[in-house]
């Protein structure tokens, strides 16, 4: 860790929300800078090394996905001494507000983002329809999106029924459409599970030169979570930093699935619904033989009673 980052190690967890906003204030004015951004919204930045990331977070999340209720961009600080602006919600908001847009605006104006070498923007969710949308305020930017939404505009996506509450919101201002907002990046990548419809029509709209589309089948509504349990995420981040992130890369890393209980459990569940018990016997042979998973032993013994009987070919072991 960069000598004098100390502070970056203190636990906010225990914090009520008031006094977890009010840490958060003073350890990024000690290290750079914070600004409140109306009531739901505020923004803090850590001035370390040339290469930026860019956060768009949730109090919530930040609370759920922490052990110390720190930013996830803390740790890259801590390890690889980037600079980590994060601007935090409070809630889902889409970050749609006016003085979210003035603060990119004056950020724009002071060449903030030309000091850097390399700019990573980040979210997942609606935190990703945030990094994908204001990305355009870096040009050259690489951008690492999971499951955005590229937005909520009625007219545009009347098929996404999850959010309905948030049509209000306008997505048709500065900053709107985030396909359009990805086009002054180098490269953007939208990590999505296809098996879940809705995320997937939301990234076939993100189809751009410039835009890689990352399937992450079988991880579910909670993709960053599950690369968070895989330890994915910062290898992910990091790739983007230095410019080497790449559909191989990511399938590379995304091996390590074969030891994650939830993707194993759901693509189990797919095989067993498909009917498809040879693929279902060879899954659960492969699992109990690196892991201990009692469910899928308990599936294995029972293909092979059916098997003896005759019910079906077991696959023979290699």
């Amino acid at each position: 860790m960069p000598d004098g980052l100390e502070n970056l190690e203190e636990d906010l967890s225990g914090l009520k929300p008031v006094q977890w906003k009010a840490r958060m204030a003073a350890l990024a004015e000690e290290y750079g800078m914070h600004q409140q951004l109306g009531s739901r919204h505020f923004a803090t930045f850590i001035d370390q090394g040339n290469t930026l990331l860019v956060t768009f977070e949730t109090m919530q999340g930040i609370h759920n996905l922490s052990d110390l209720a720190q930013p996830l961009g803390f740790d890259l600080v801590k390890n690889l001494g980037w600079s980590h602006m994060c601007v935090v919600s409070d809630g889902d908001t889409w970050f749609r507000d006016e003085k979210i847009y003035g603060f990119f605006d004056q950020l724009i104006d002071d060449g903030f983002f030309d000091e850097f070498d390399n700019v990573i923007f980040y979210g997942a969710g609606p935190c990703g329809y945030a990094a994908a949308a204001y990305s355009v305020a870096a040009p050259g930017a690489v951008v690492a999106a999971v499951q955005p939404q590229a937005t909520l505009e009625p007219r545009m996506t009347e098929w996404d029924d999850r959010f309905t509450e948030m049509r209000r919101l306008s997505f048709t201002d500065r900053y709107g459409y985030a396909p359009d907002m990805l086009d002054a990046a180098e490269q953007a990548f939208v990590i999505y599970d296809p098996q879940e419809r809705l995320d997937a029509m939301h990234a076939s709209l993100f189809a751009r030169k410039n835009v890689t589309r990352l399937r992450a089948a079988y991880l579910g509504d909670a993709v960053q979570t599950r690369l968070i349990e895989m330890e994915m995420l910062y290898h992910i981040l990091s790739l983007a930093g230095s410019r080497k992130l790449t559909a191989a890369a990511f399938h590379k890393l995304f091996r390590s699935r074969r030891n994650n209980s939830f993707y194993l459990r759901n693509l189990l569940g797919r095989l067993e619904r498909e009917d498809r018990n040879y693929l279902v016997a060879l899954v659960c042979r492969n699992v109990t033989e690196r892991m201990r998973a009692p469910r899928f032993r308990r599936r294995l013994q029972e293909l092979e009673q059916r098997a003896e009987s005759g019910e079906f070919r077991f696959p023979p072991k290699r």
